[in-house]
């Protein structure tokens, strides 16, 4: 590939960071790396376009500018302003700043913010080609700083309105689990075209849909808008190209089907709703039922939900109650798969047999263990 190459950041859900830096790497990004929270990779133009419509998994796509050590406001200035800012931003760019610092000598996120504008405008302005005040008036780039342990990272957030938000979800439920998360559990699962996905709490949908998605390769940003589609490092013919290729690898012969259940009316036909918006809408059957009433679920079936529990919609004597009726239902099956995310400890005890594998994620604030069941059939990964 040739053209200019870019350093990336893409910030993620902890717990998630090894799958995304899988799917960065299916993408063709380069030098990936995953790290606490986020997962760095290198690639050119397209790569700025290819992530955020793709990416099931990422919060948002970071342009990283530049990397350095900084305990002093002089320290930070001189960093920021080495950057040659001229190359990145046109001479009218709105350049807001915003932040963090974590366990440094730079503390006063205000004052740093400051500083950071002050040195990309001298930067700019160093080039001749502008006297005074900087304008404003052109493209939106908004730049972050992160200072960890007086490491400071400039980037500019490519993404604006988070990944998360793909568009579809204009209605939902009561505590609907991000789109983000959703996805991460179908990876998890190995949902693929020829699946059956079961989700017996489904609330608004999301994970269903996120199966469908995944099963039928529907790329999640593909009919969304990113701040740096009005980028002259990004233009237009790379989004063009990026979006038909991504439409031309959407799985229409996929055998996919899924089935939502909830006790609650409105809220499936908010699901119903939310599944049409995302294209998927023929994929998924949603029907009003009790998780205690399934009776069989069939052969070679993904199980994937995210049930009540004490914390979110249920007591906790009620959540218990459920996970135990849920472990009846979902016996060892050959063939047949359960992924659950659950806050509770005693989710295993409720259910009625240990998890065959278990990962830490966090719903929200809330601290989750995601427990895994595989059938007689079904190979796990270590």
């Amino acid at each position: 590939m040739s053209g200019k190459r870019y350093k990336f950041a893409a910030p993620c859900l902890m717990g998630v960071e090894k799958l995304l830096a899988n799917e960065l790497k299916f993408m063709d990004a380069e030098n990936v790396r995953a790290d606490n929270g986020r997962v760095f990779f290198e690639g050119g133009a397209e790569m700025i376009a290819r992530a955020n419509i793709r990416s099931r998994i990422a919060e948002r796509i970071l342009l990283v500018c530049a990397s350095f050590e900084a305990r002093s406001f002089e320290e930070l200035f001189n960093g920021v302003r080495d950057v040659a800012w001229c190359d990145i931003l046109p001479i009218n760019a709105q350049f807001p700043v915003t932040g963090s610092c974590l366990s440094s000598k730079l503390m006063s996120v205000p004052d740093c913010q400051a500083i950071v504008k002050k040195a990309v405008a001298e930067s700019l302005k160093s080039s001749g080609r502008i006297k005074g005040m900087l304008p404003e008036s052109g493209a939106l780039y908004k730049i972050r700083f992160l200072i960890l342990k007086d490491k400071v990272s400039i980037m500019i957030d490519t993404t604006g309105e988070p990944l998360h938000k793909r568009g579809y979800r204009a209605l939902s439920g009561g505590a609907p689990i991000k789109e983000t998360l959703a996805a991460s559990l179908c990876e998890l699962a190995k949902v693929r075209a020829d699946h059956t996905v079961i989700d017996p709490t489904c609330g608004s949908g999301t994970i269903l849909i996120e199966a469908a998605m995944k099963a039928l390769n529907i790329a999640p940003g593909i009919n969304r808008e990113f701040v740096s589609e009005n980028w002259s490092i990004a233009p237009s013919s790379v989004w063009e190209s990026e979006r038909e290729l991504a439409r031309n690898a959407v799985r229409k012969d996929a055998a996919f089907h899924g089935y939502g259940s909830d006790i609650d009316e409105e809220v499936l036909a908010v699901a119903r709703e939310n599944a049409k918006k995302a294209g998927v809408g023929d994929r998924i059957d949603f029907s009003v039922k009790d998780v205690r009433n399934y009776e069989d679920i069939g052969e070679r079936v993904t199980v994937i939900c995210n049930p009540p529990y004490g914390e979110r919609l249920l007591d906790v004597n009620e959540a218990e109650e459920l996970y135990k009726a849920m472990g009846e239902v979902f016996t060892i099956r050959d063939g047949a798969s359960y992924t659950v995310i659950c806050p509770d400890d005693d989710f295993e005890r409720c259910f009625g047999r240990r998890a065959d594998k278990r990962r830490k994620l966090y719903n929200g604030m809330i601290s989750c263990q995601v427990y895994q069941y595989f059938g007689t059939g079904i190979k796990k990964k270590k």
